[in-house]
């Protein structure tokens, strides 16, 4: 599926109006339609919608019509939402969704030329439409907020930057003693579930000359990028990949990290997943469980080299034996997913259908490196080590949404594996990449961070903040290889580059990057939730509609990753508490539920979010016990990153403040009862994420036996009789109990139900039952849909499945016939449609096709009443115009309510009191067959005459 410059086909008589037909007419003599089968669109979130006029789908105008670049195709079953760029979309790692207002339709696919992206309704009507949106990453996309004017903070300029941090005296950016060898292997392909082309088993391989005995393994697994490409610089995304085109070889990109990680003793191997890339648009988690497997099928292969030399290729044997009890594995974007993935199925087995590895667990994931990533599913592994790269330039993932990685884990497990992000301000998401680097790369590449009409003051190449490629790669590598050496290695001299401590790698040059962590020796203290009571600011939701509830606005261009929305638009459980003031002095107190200790720890560790580009944010912290003891540990100056209207920007940054002065005012620390945060600065805005007791060091980890959860989806024929109650496939596996939240969402509701979930394997906690009622009328296919996430004490693999109940009645047949086809003017033209049974939905039962007449005068649109016409078409009467000419087509609809059996098409005519020949409207009936190609029906005939 390489760039062709063949068209679409599109016939000039398929517009949205055309489009919202649901029965596939043919005809007989009284123009009779035959069924057509439905087929299921599985969301997050079933979605009902009220029927739009012809004029809606037509054009793209306020006031409920479609928004430029919308339209509907297809019929029936085929009924598709598609949404058009002006410009290709470049295939990245977020996905494409669409959105009504803050609800999840679902994800589209792209066809070939990147403009175009089609959404499956399957007979779900469109509602109010103004709220449509494309979006991806967080990151609007259509024409109606894809070039957003500037805002106050484009306006005001990015920040500037501060002084440098002080240096870390270790600097794992520097060149180890080894020299390195690099060599590749291609093994037979492999079939992964789900995939219908088998997936290539290609790898670079860089390691250490003369390392003695068994080295750790790093392995890299690139993102979702373009996968074939030709001598003409076109790309496609199909696999295999068509003559004339070769793959693009995303998986040598990462041979500079490769390198330095070789040179101090590592052997590294870099997997193509080009197979994946190309079939996972139609996968619900995006192909994590696709990219874990091909990761641990590696894996094994490296478990057996590592005993079995001769059997190993030749750039295996190079290398010096792998230690498979030291393993790091890195990914890139949805790399940075599926090695997610990996790692907690390397603990807990994924379900037997979904898995394309089942061999035994002989490695020990020790730590996770994750770039620019995206976290469809919000499950981060708690027991695992991780750092995760946040690009403050990411035109891809531009939600930064890997935030979740760290903040996701808090509460789930023991809290001992460190979770640190990286914020790396001036990155983008695919430089980290060279094979993605304009320059570097084989194939064709760009930068991922769009510059919409105006520059960016961050983000533009050429900005202060913004790295160069070079310079980005440094940092990128430098910081890979701070990971290996604590997770890895052990060595906690350059925990302080990841833990939120404020020092700096000097082989990361000029790159400002800032961390923050969870987990290690922190204690939880301060974690927002509804329980605590706050007085002087509030508790608000991270993900909420409710814009009095939300922490930011969710229509403004404020974003934070601490925010990232997952599959619904309000998120009970996740929580942080705003401030806000206009004066200094206003103490802002919270208080949780119960108190709270923080007894052995060194310091207390806030995250706090300030605007961007605001400086000089300053606060006092202080405590206060049970018996009313109160000190002030320190104050606290804060700067907002450098930020635009363009970049997730709203980010913690971890404030240290000692617990000495506690102590020495004997606050009792194992029984604290409240934190008081107070401005010291003239006016401003603050949200705390949480707070921990802190003190230095990394413990050993060692991972909880959590239950696992795993949803599936099932699907079932809905029967011509009785009720059958049916149950959504939940696996609970592993050991222990746990809580988790689970969501189900029923058709035809908004918003989807939820509770919290006690699961423990071989019990029925966790039990989704779904009544089926047959019958014997049509309808269309009805999905079920089930979402969960760890609260406590498990983990989540599958985290979307659900019920799909499929429709298996005959689709109604329909005929049209006149009512009063020769009438006077101010009468109604009248044709009525019946069916041949009563369907379960509303079925838009015919459209018909204004045509000019044969002969004679054609009726105008000062014919016809004008509210009608405006309500139809969305035009107004004047200047006089035959009603073919109205709209490209002109179509008019006919629908008939869920449970009748007849309707009627009308057209009003007015009386004008002039004297005018006989006038008639022609109408041909159209539907399409089952390549969207428009079938011609029958033509009917109306004729309207003076009045007396």
């Amino acid at each position: 599926m390489t760039r062709r410059t063949t068209l679409i086909r599109v016939s000039r008589t398929v517009t949205a109006a055309l489009a919202v037909l649901t029965l596939t007419v043919g005809w007989s003599e009284s123009a009779r339609a035959s069924p057509q089968p439905a087929h299921t669109q599985h969301s997050a979130e079933s979605i009902s919608f009220a029927s739009i006029s012809a004029a809606s789908l037509s054009r793209g105008e306020p006031d409920g019509r479609l928004p430029a670049g919308w339209r509907v195709t297809g019929t029936g079953a085929g009924q598709q939402l598609v949404w058009t760029s002006p410009d290709p979309v470049p295939m990245g790692d977020a996905r494409v969704e669409f959105h009504s207002g803050d609800r999840l339709l679902g994800r589209p696919v792209a066809a070939q030329d990147r403009r175009t992206f089609r959404l499956k309704l399957d007979g779900i009507r469109l509602g109010p439409v103004a709220g449509l949106k494309a979006l991806a990453g967080g990151r609007r996309l259509d024409g109606a907020g894809a070039r957003r004017s500037p805002d106050a903070r484009r306006a005001a300029g990015a920040a500037k930057p501060t002084a440098p941090l002080p240096a870390n005296p270790v600097d794992p950016g520097v060149p180890g003693k080894y020299r390195t060898v690099s060599g590749e292997y291609a093994l037979k392909s492999v079939r992964l579930p789900g995939f219908g082309a088998p997936v290539e088993m290609r790898a670079e391989v860089v390691s250490p000359v003369g390392a003695p005995g068994r080295r750790p393994l790093a392995l890299f697994l690139h993102g979702r990028h373009y996968t074939c490409f030709n001598a003409k610089g076109d790309q496609g995304m199909s696999w295999p990949c068509e003559a004339g085109t070769r793959p693009v070889p995303s998986h040598r990109g990462y041979l500079r990290d490769q390198k330095l990680l070789a040179s101090q003793g590592y052997v590294t191997v870099s997997i193509s997943a080009n197979g994946i890339n190309g079939q996972d648009d139609a996968a619900d988690d995006g192909g994590a469980q696709a990219r874990s497997s091909l990761v641990r099928l590696h894996l094994a292969r490296w478990a057996d080299w590592a005993t079995h030399r001769s059997s190993a290729p030749a750039a295996v044997r190079a290398a010096p034996p792998a230690d498979m009890s030291r393993v790091l594995l890195v990914g890139h974007s949805r790399g940075g997913e599926g090695v997610n993935r990996a790692a907690l199925d390397s603990l807990s087995r994924p379900p037997a259908d979904q898995d394309g590895y089942r061999g035994p667990v002989r490695w020990r994931i020790r730590g996770t490196v994750l770039i620019g990533p995206t976290v469809f599913g919000q499950n981060p592994v708690p027991d695992v080590p991780s750092m995760t790269i946040l690009p403050g330039c990411d035109g891809d993932v531009s939600d930064l949404q890997g935030q979740i990685y760290v903040d996701g884990t808090r509460g789930i497990s023991r809290g001992a594996a460190l979770h640190s992000a990286v914020y790396m301000v001036g990155a983008n998401h695919n430089f980290f990449n060279s094979e993605w680097t304009p320059g570097q790369a084989e194939a064709p590449a760009d930068d991922d961070f769009w510059d919409g009409d105006t520059p960016d003051p961050v983000c533009t190449p050429g900005k202060k903040a913004r790295l160069t490629a070079t310079s980005q790669q440094a940092a990128g590598a430098t910081y890979i290889a701070a990971a290996a050496r604590l997770f890895v290695a052990g060595d906690d001299r350059v925990r302080p580059l990841l833990d939120g401590s404020d020092r700096r790698a000097p082989s990361a040059g000029a790159a400002r990057v800032l961390t923050h962590a969870v987990g290690g020796k922190r204690t939880p203290a301060f974690l927002p939730d509804t329980s605590m009571a706050v007085t002087g600011g509030r508790v608000c939701a991270q993900v909420d509609p409710d814009p009095g509830r939300a922490c930011l606005p969710p229509e403004g261009s404020a974003v934070s990753p601490h925010f990232a929305m997952w599959e619904t638009a309000r998120e009970p459980g996740r929580h942080a508490v705003a401030m806000r003031w206009s004066k200094p002095g206003g103490a802002v107190r919270i208080r949780p539920a119960r108190p709270v200790s923080v007894a052995g720890a060194d310091a207390l560790a806030l995250r706090l979010i300030v605007p961007p580009n605001t400086t000089g944010t300053r606060l006092d912290i202080a405590l206060t016990d049970t018996s009313g003891r109160r000190a002030t540990l320190g104050g606290a100056r804060i700067d907002g990153l450098p930020g635009s209207d363009r970049t997730a920007s709203y980010w913690g940054r971890e404030i240290r403040v000692p617990l000495s002065a506690a102590v020495r005012s004997k606050v009792d620390l194992k029984h604290v009862k409240s934190l008081e945060l107070t401005p010291r600065s003239g006016s401003g805005q603050a949200w705390l994420v949480d707070a921990w007791g802190w003190r230095p060091g990394t413990p050993e980890v060692r991972a909880a036996s959590l239950p696992r959860v795993d949803i599936g989806h099932l699907k079932v024929a809905e029967g011509d009789s009785g009720v059958r109650t049916y149950r959504v496939p939940v696996r609970v596996s592993g050991h222990g109990s746990g809580r988790v939240r689970l969501f189900v969402t029923d058709p035809g509701k908004d918003k989807p139900g939820y509770r919290t979930v006690t699961v423990r394997p071989g019990s029925h906690d966790f039990d989704v039952p779904v009544e089926v009622r047959g019958n014997t009328r049509f309808g269309y296919d009805i999905t079920h849909s089930v979402f969960v996430k760890a609260v406590r004490g498990a983990v989540v693999g599958s985290h979307l499945g659900g019920l799909t109940v499929q429709n298996d009645d005959a689709m109604p047949t329909v005929e049209v016939k006149p009512v009063a086809d020769h009438v006077t003017e101010g009468q109604s033209l009248r044709w009525k449609i019946s069916l041949s049974a009563a369907a379960d939905v509303d079925m838009d039962s015919a459209g018909f096709e204004i045509q000019p007449v044969d002969a004679g005068a054609e009726l105008s649109t000062l014919d016809v009443d004008g509210t009608w016409l405006g309500d139809t078409f969305g035009e107004s009467p004047a200047p006089a115009r035959p009603l073919s000419k109205v709209s490209e087509p002109s179509f008019l609809l006919a629908v008939v309510p869920a449970g009748k059996l007849s309707a009627e098409v009308a057209v009003p005519t007015v009386r004008d009191g002039l004297k005018e020949p006989e006038e008639s409207l022609r109408m041909q009936l159209m539907t399409f067959d089952d390549s969207w190609e428009p079938q011609k029906g029958p033509v009917f005939t109306g004729t309207v005459r003076d009045a007396p």
